[in-house]
């Protein structure tokens, strides 16, 4: 259970909301939503104990399993099964079993001695954990969530970001954690994988608080809602599943409309009144006193809702280019033994518009990786033609300076613009005033999308590399960008699991990993994009 008392939540000197007061019991399923920027992130790490309020408290008894938004953590050298059952305790044990037995093979009588030893006592402790069949149920988990075989047995170092963060969402569900913290869980899930994930979430006894932009996911599990108002800094709570809560809310807010209508009126007739009555000296004070009673009216109704504010995309205009800017041949990529991908060419025309399918794990970021001149290909290579100015948007931020001031991460895009002009983009992506001195380091994940596609705006590109660029997006910033899609005329390379974005793009090629298979795009291949 975890207790939220008079929580005052900042960023930076920025007030996020004040005296939020809330419990999560067991059996609670709470959806927590609201805009981009709002502060969710904020709170549920302070939520996890990962963050500290700027007053109040929070108090948790059991325990708590937390998945945040940017899962780059362990060591990256441990192997994918084993952090998955470090969440138990189990991973140095079952490393020790697995040293025993190979050394119970050795000729010298002394080491096989010493090895059935040490496997009778690493063991008793794996069965004390669980036994194997913890084992069995942390591979159960992390093969619904789309993790194969071959990537459990390599380094975390060797995963795209998508499979590290599978990784350690299976880690979070394997370890049997009273209370589940969830930052957008769905993010490079598969449509099956989700679909998994939704029964198992359902059947969670314990408590749940998940940030998600995935309607169906919230509708199948939440029995409870708190939306942050980021007008109001207020958490307003809502016992009740997801769809009584888009009802009532739009209820509450019919009901604001009417109240203050209402008071308005009211206070009109006092106010008329009172201004009649102030031209008698002997009606002054009765003035004074109506003129009071309608401002006590006004303040005692709610505000009417604002209307959330939306960054306003569009892509560049881009720079001048030969027919062909891009263009790659023979790409090969592996990991020691593990080959991601081999023999990829492809050539991206003046234009052309290029979808990247394959499932997790084939090679699709550390293609646009490549592409992007970040991570060099084992074999082959990538020219750039005449003109190319690339753009490259990376699903984990990994381009971002997060020890650098938002203004100063744009600046380093585009030194060529003034202060004054930076900041007009900034403001634009909602990052005004003093937002635009706030380090990247602890901006919330759509925030972090927010100025990634700023510094796109402003990079005249003429080739945009866009890996994931919906995730973490709320509804209304999700389209604006699927609008910048549909309306740049450079090329792009796009890796998604967001159909609407594969329709936004409206392709006219697909490339296929690992196998590097091009073809030209037609419908058939839409049902691939959410499996991919």
């Amino acid at each position: 259970m975890i207790t939220a008392q008079h929580l005052e939540v900042r960023a930076g000197a920025r007030l996020l909301m004040q005296d939020v007061t809330f419990r999560v019991a067991p059996g609670d399923k709470v959806g927590l939503v609201g805009r981009n920027g709002a502060g969710k992130t904020t709170l549920t790490k302070i939520l996890a104990g990962e963050g500290q309020p700027a007053s109040g408290s929070v108090t948790a008894s059991g325990s708590v399993g937390y998945l945040p938004q940017d899962p780059r953590t362990g060591d990256p050298e441990v192997l994918a099964r084993e952090r998955i059952l470090s969440a138990r305790g189990l991973d140095d044990v079952v490393r020790r079993l697995r040293q025993s037995e190979t050394e119970m093979g050795s000729d010298d009588p002394s080491v096989r001695e010493r090895a059935m030893r040490r496997y009778e006592r690493a063991d008793a402790e794996l069965h004390a954990g669980g036994g194997y069949a913890a084992e069995s149920e942390a591979a159960q988990i992390a093969h619904s969530l789309g993790i194969e075989d071959r990537v459990l047995g390599q380094p975390l170092r060797t995963l795209s970001g998508g499979q590290r963060r599978r990784v350690e969402l299976a880690r979070i569900l394997f370890s049997g954690a009273e209370t589940l913290l969830l930052d957008e869980p769905t993010n490079h899930l598969d449509a099956d994988s989700v679909v998994w994930l939704r029964e198992f979430l359902k059947a969670h006894k314990g408590g749940l608080v998940v940030i998600s932009h995935d309607t169906a996911l919230l509708e199948s599990t939440v029995n409870k809602v708190l939306h942050l108002d980021a007008n109001r800094g207020e958490i307003d709570v809502y016992n009740m599943g997801w769809s009584a809560y888009l009802s009532q809310r739009e209820t509450d807010e019919r009901r604001r409309k009417r109240e203050r209508l209402n008071a308005e009126r009211k206070a009109d007739a006092l106010m008329d009144q009172a201004n009649k009555m102030r031209a008698k000296a002997t009606k002054a004070q009765a003035a004074q006193s109506m003129m009071r009673r309608a401002e006590r009216l006004m303040a005692g109704v709610e505000g009417e809702r604002r209307a959330d504010r939306v960054a306003r995309i569009k892509f560049p205009s881009p720079a001048p280019c030969g027919k062909t800017p891009l263009t790659a041949s023979e790409l090969s990529k592996s990991y020691g033994s593990l080959e991601v991908f081999t023999d990829v060419d492809l050539a991206i025309d003046k234009g052309s518009r290029v979808v990247v399918l394959g499932l997790n794990g084939a090679g699709k970021t550390t293609l646009l990786r490549i592409l992007a001149g970040i991570d060099q290909a084992d074999t082959g290579e990538v020219v750039p033609g005449h003109g190319l100015r690339l753009g490259y948007y990376a699903q984990e931020h990994e381009t971002l300076d997060t020890s650098q001031t938002v203004l100063a991460n744009l600046h380093s895009a585009a030194p060529q613009l003034t202060d004054t002009e930076a900041r007009s983009v900034l403001g634009s992506f909602l990052f005004s005033g003093d937002d635009a001195e706030k380090p990247a380091r602890v901006l919330s994940g759509g925030e972090k999308t927010r100025l990634a596609l700023a510094i796109l705006v402003v990079s005249s590109a003429n080739v945009l590399l866009l890996d994931e660029p919906t995730n973490n997006l709320d509804p209304a910033s999700r389209e604006e960008v699927l609008a910048a899609i549909r309306t740049y005329t450079g090329a792009i390379v796009l890796v998604t699991h967001d159909e609407g974005a594969v329709h936004a793009l409206e392709p006219d090629r697909v490339l296929i990993l690992p196998d590097g298979v091009e073809d030209l795009w037609n419908p058939s291949y839409a049902d691939l994009v959410s499996l991919a």
